[in-house]
């Protein structure tokens, strides 16, 4: 069986980065790649490292967006975009991994509040499934027309917590969630923040009030959990091009030793391919995954404050974005879980 994918938006980081994975996946062909900025040029040019794929031209959304040229179609486009691209897509048989925010959450009017615009699908808000293997359970995503695929920070945050909600091990009125984030998180589009002397040496928080991850985070933490939930998130632009490292402080509600807590995660994901828990002592770092599908989980325990720290590291372009939408494919189409992403993380 081959696979025909469809990438829309492919020359955004999280585009190029599903054309690298995907060109070398054993089950498929990618069929066409869209760009509005870029439409009759080869990807190769706007992405000089795919200088080994010169036949994917970028066309415009326009010519694919009712195609029927594809099993599978990838929506890389812009926040608020993918609702008007993805009802088509569906109508015509298509399956649709969309990587936008467009429909991660399932309330309308928290999408509304959030985003400031009305959705134009709100149909398909409870029909989309969660696209976190680890933790949504691959049989949903199996059955799936529509996945939506978590955002960066969600994902790190999800798997460091979420083992320990379901066991009803930690506390949910003080969840305090302090994440960094490379600046590939926000976009190949020019910013005044993100050119090279803004960032380079200097290290910030952004967004501290009023990030969009938020609504996210909180939605899937509190299904985890089985109640409503609100958390403290503070986001961070770290000067580097990849990787996220969240650190998650948590209050106990089980009186178990630093060692414990460590094999507790470690259990829940033991037969996980893509999730590392570290010994007890060891931190992670994004250098551990760079690159790569992975994440890696630390835990440590503060005995004079009581307070558990989770932390947890993940490519944001990879197993944040484009790899975890490979994962979430390949479950949709029947094929093994880990096909195009056993490539071990870049080091140094």
């Amino acid at each position: 069986m081959t696979i025909a994918v469809g990438i829309f938006g492919a020359s955004g980081y999280t585009g190029g980065e599903l054309v690298r994975l995907l060109a070398r996946h054993p089950k498929v062909r990618i069929a066409f790649v869209t760009s509005e900025r870029h439409a009759g040029r080869p990807l190769a040019e706007v992405f000089p490292h795919l200088g080994a794929l010169p036949d994917l031209i970028c066309r415009p959304l326009t010519d694919f967006k009712s195609s029927t040229d594809c099993d599978v179609a990838f929506c890389a486009l812009p926040h608020l975009t993918s609702m008007d691209a993805v009802p088509e897509l569906l109508q015509r048989g298509t399956r649709v991994v969309d990587l936008s925010a467009d429909f991660r959450l399932r309330d309308e009017d928290i999408f509304h509040t959030w985003y400031g615009e009305a959705h134009r699908a709100p149909n398909l808000l409870t029909e989309a499934v969660y696209g976190l293997p680890e933790m949504t359970g691959r049989e949903a995503i199996k059955k799936a027309r529509l996945i939506a695929n978590p955002g960066c920070y969600p994902t790190s945050i999800l798997l460091a917590l979420a083992p320990l909600l379901k066991e009803k091990a930690i506390e949910t009125e003080t969840l305090i969630l302090d994440s960094k984030s490379g600046v590939s998180g926000a976009g190949r589009s020019a910013k005044q923040d993100s050119l090279y002397a803004e960032v380079a040496e200097g290290f910030r928080a952004y967004k501290t009030i009023g990030h969009r991850h938020t609504p996210e985070i909180e939605q899937e933490l509190g299904r985890v959990a089985g109640t409503t939930l609100k958390v403290r998130f503070s986001p961070h632009l770290i000067p580097q091009s990849r990787g996220i490292l969240s650190t998650c402080y948590v209050r106990p509600r089980l009186p178990l030793t630093q060692h414990e807590w460590r094999d507790l995660l470690a259990t829940h994901y033991q037969d996980e391919p893509f999730v590392e828990v570290l010994p007890v002592g060891q931190h992670p770092s994004t250098l551990q995954v760079r690159g790569s599908n992975h994440c890696v989980l630390g835990v440590a325990l503060d005995e004079r404050t009581g307070w558990l720290v989770v932390m947890s590291v993940i490519d944001n372009l990879v197993k944040g974005a484009s790899g975890q939408a490979v994962q979430n494919m390949n479950l949709m189409m029947g094929v093994e879980e880990t096909a195009g992403l056993e490539q071990l993380p870049l080091y140094p």
